[in-house]
């Protein structure tokens, strides 16, 4: 559909609230670092290098689920490729040449250049210290690919894919913004034990963490990265730690000490209790809390969860104040609460990367070129949170709040409009679809999002 007046033209998107997003990209100038930093030993004929990795970025917020819906998803809607700042848009095999001319330099440029878009735009980076704790959980998440994939080997992936072959996606997230500060794809047979110092360092850097900031950071990890050895490594950083000892024979042993154990008061089928044999062979004071809960076949299955952080920090992170005689339960429950926000943490980042931008669904061959891809998935992640909170920063009580990935991308970055453009194709309004029942939620936020870059947000009939 298209409507002209006097140096105005209007066309139709099926995604003008993603369109307006990338207004706003624009003018943040989102990419450039990436265009400045990232030099890709590629011939230029109609587009330059990163502006092929642009475009397959934009079809990831677009909801592309494979390269190949780069002609789909973008290409064949020359109003978004607009409203990105793209006068055309390379076709999909000419993304995925692209992607396979990466190098390993490539992917040290590419890391670089995002440090420097999560500095300038990331409220995880900002965090204020000195008011309260950053939370960093991380772990790993299987990639499974074909076998002749570089570095696909067999390991620990879901029980439905035993035999499988596959890669290690090993993430940090800053929890309480939701935001991913690293990700580092390794072979199939590595393990978070492996890898927690690695991934811990390179957060370090992206966060350019003083030995004061870590002293105010809990790292929360699983038994997969639970040996003494690694809690120790991150003591000696300066960092607070929160995780699950890996052993499960001395679990079982540790929990003997326990002298009186209690319901658990959010899952009364789980008790818990202070472990109260002497903690040895830790660089600084822990706590333990052993955890049990009853299996079909009768027996307890039993883990222990190791803490450094003081009691305060605990119940503050929480919420959870101690009252009276029950102090020493509270605070017992509290550790438990404490580790088990890790389900609606990274837990909950990987399943929505999965599910809302197609995080397992876009092999290479190429380590190389699956490691600039994840990359750029690491952005989208990071670019549909940043949208969530513009659209949600008035704290109006909109369906919106609740989104996580998926229906970020499924629903609000489709609402179908017009999209106005000016002579120089600069977009001067936005028409969305007045009975699309996302729009009038977020078109208060929209416009206020959009106002200082002189972009009407509208509603109308279409």
């Amino acid at each position: 559909m298209n409507e002209f007046t006097t140096n105005v033209t209007s066309h139709y998107t099926p995604a003008a609230s993603l369109a307006a997003l990338g207004v706003k990209l624009q003018q943040l100038r989102l990419f450039e670092p990436i265009d400045r930093l990232v030099q890709i030993a590629q011939k230029t004929v109609k587009h330059s290098p990163t502006h092929k990795l642009y475009d397959g970025f934009i079809s990831l917020l677009a909801g592309a689920n494979g390269m190949v819906e780069v002609n789909t998803r973008l290409r064949a809607d020359p109003s978004l490729q607009a409203a990105f700042g793209r006068s055309a848009c390379a076709e999909q095999s000419v993304v995925q040449q692209t992607l396979d001319a990466c190098t390993s330099e490539n992917v040290t440029q590419m890391e670089q250049a995002m440090n420097q878009i999560y500095r300038q735009h990331s409220r995880a980076f900002h965090h204020d210290y000195q008011q309260d704790w950053q939370v960093l959980d991380v772990d790993l998440s299987g990639w499974l690919c074909g076998k002749q994939a570089a570095f696909a080997s067999k390991g620990y992936f879901a029980l439905t894919q035993r035999n499988r072959r596959g890669r290690q996606l090993g993430r940090v997230l800053a929890t309480r913004y939701q935001e991913v500060v690293v990700d580092r794809l390794f072979a199939g047979n590595r393990q978070l034990g492996g890898s927690l110092q690695e991934l811990i360092q390179a957060a370090q850097v992206t966060l350019d963490l003083s030995e004061a900031q870590r002293a105010q950071t809990l790292v929360r990890i699983d038994a997969g990265g639970g040996s003494v050895s690694n809690f120790n490594w991150l003591l000696e950083q300066g960092y607070h730690i929160l995780g699950k000892a890996c052993s499960a024979q001395q679990s079982r042993l540790l929990a003997k000490s326990v002298k009186e154990w209690v319901t658990d008061a959010q899952l009364p089928e789980r008790q818990i209790g202070w472990v109260t044999q002497e903690a040895l062979g830790f660089v600084r004071p822990v706590r333990r809390v052993a955890v049990r809960c009853l299996k079909p076949n009768g027996q307890w299955g039993i883990g222990v969860l190791i803490c450094s952080l003081p009691s305060p920090a605990i119940l503050r992170l929480t919420g959870l104040p101690a009252q009276g005689s029950e102090e020493d339960h509270a605070l017992l429950q509290a550790v438990v609460a404490l580790y088990d926000q890790r389900g609606g943490g990274i837990e909950t980042s990987f399943k929505g990367d999965k599910q809302g931008l197609g995080l397992t669904k876009r092999n290479k061959k190429r380590f190389e070129a699956q490691q600039v891809l994840m990359l750029l998935g690491s952005l989208a992640h990071n670019v549909v949170v940043w949208a969530h909170d513009w659209l949600t920063e008035q704290d109006e009580a909109t369906p919106v709040q609740q989104y996580g990935i998926l229906r970020m991308v499924r629903d609000v970055f489709h609402v179908g409009g017009l999209l106005s453009f000016d002579a120089s194709g600069k977009v001067v309004k936005i028409l969305l679809n007045q009975d699309a029942f996302l729009a009038h939620f977020i078109l208060p936020s929209l416009c206020r999002l959009l106002l200082p870059l002189h972009v009407d947000v509208t509603l109308g009939k279409i």
